[in-house]
This record gives C-alpha cells, sequence and structure tokens, in this order.
C-alpha cells in the first residue's frame, strides 16, 4: 500500500475535490459530479481503458443503495476498483499505488473561468466626464449619478419661464 504521507496526500486531495464547487460541503462525502470532475482532471480517465461511463458505473458500485455520496472510505474503494483497468500491465497493488499518485496532491482545476480586466474600450466607456448630450446631466462634476433627479424631466411649477433671470421677485415687487 501508499506511504502516509501518499495517504495524506490522496485524502487532501478528497477533501478539495468533495467541497468544489459546494459551498455548504464539509469535505467528508463526494459526489457523483465532483468524482467525475476528480477522474477527469487527475487523467484517471484517459478515453480508452476507463471512460467517463467506467467511473459512474464504479461510483454507482461502492456507494450505499440509496446514498447519493461517497465517504473516503468508498473513494479508496473505488480506486482500487478503476486501478486494474486503468494498469492493466501492472499487478493489482502496482496499479492501485500508480492511480493513487495520479490522484495525490491534485485540486481541482478552474477551465473556463472568465477573469475580470478592464482594457482600454471599457475605461473610455465608463468615463462620465466624456459623456454628451442628455447622458452628460446624470453626473455630477465628480462622475458620481445623480440619481432619480438625473434620469427625469423634473417640472418647474414655479410659474416662471426657465431662463428668466427675476425669478421669485414678484412679490418683492407687488409689496412696494
Amino acid at each position: 500500500m501508499a506511504g502516509s504521507a501518499e495517504m495524506a496526500s490522496l485524502e487532501e486531495s478528497f477533501r478539495k475535490f468533495a467541497i468544489y464547487g459546494d459551498t455548504k460541503a464539509t469535505g467528508q462525502e463526494m459526489n457523483g459530479k465532483n468524482w467525475a470532475k476528480l477522474c477527469k482532471d487527475c487523467k484517471v480517465t484517459d478515453g480508452k481503458s476507463i471512460t467517463s461511463t467506467d467511473v459512474d458505473i464504479v461510483f454507482s458500485k461502492v456507494k450505499g443503495k440509496t446514498a447519493r455520496v461517497i465517504n473516503y472510505e468508498e473513494f479508496k474503494k473505488a480506486l482500487e476498483e478503476l486501478a486494474p483497468k486503468r494498469f492493466k500491465d501492472k499487478s493489482k497493488e502496482e496499479a492501485y499505488e500508480a492511480i493513487c499518485q495520479l490522484v495525490a496532491g491534485k485540486e481541482p482545476i478552474n477551465v473556463g473561468v472568465t477573469k475580470a480586466k478592464t482594457v482600454g474600450a471599457v475605461e473610455r466607456l465608463t468615463d462620465t466626464s466624456k459623456y454628451t448630450g442628455s447622458h452628460k446631466e446624470r453626473f455630477d462634476e465628480s462622475g458620481k449619478g445623480k440619481g432619480k433627479s438625473g434620469r427625469e424631466n423634473i417640472v418647474d411649477t414655479s410659474g416662471y419661464v426657465s431662463a428668466y433671470k427675476n425669478a421669485g421677485t414678484y412679490d418683492a415687487k407687488v409689496k412696494k
């Protein structure tokens, strides 16, 4: 069997894959999706001797009848099941050692994850100082949005024309 350091590394890989993509996972149990991801990321599946179907069949075989997850002991049994298929030329123990070395110390790979970055076009499009027309009215000098007052035409009900210079002076003239 594998050394204790390698087994600790194998268990650590099990925990990392068990919690992958699930915020509520404790790392004690692994679901079928994460088991398939582990086999794919660690190159246990090669498309010839072991396919994704084989991985799913082994998962169903080692888990409990009504269970949807496997624990670490069942995980080791599943690797034992796959080992002779993956390494046909080796003995059962050597094959298990080899498959444990494939998995030990590995982490889930994030493929297709988009990284956010700002490019020249994004900066130009979000620079409020370069806005013109009605869009310019929606932001103050510092570039902070004005909120509803920037989006809506607020009606002036004072009774004066918008450009009238002496607005609000009528009452003062009448009192004289």
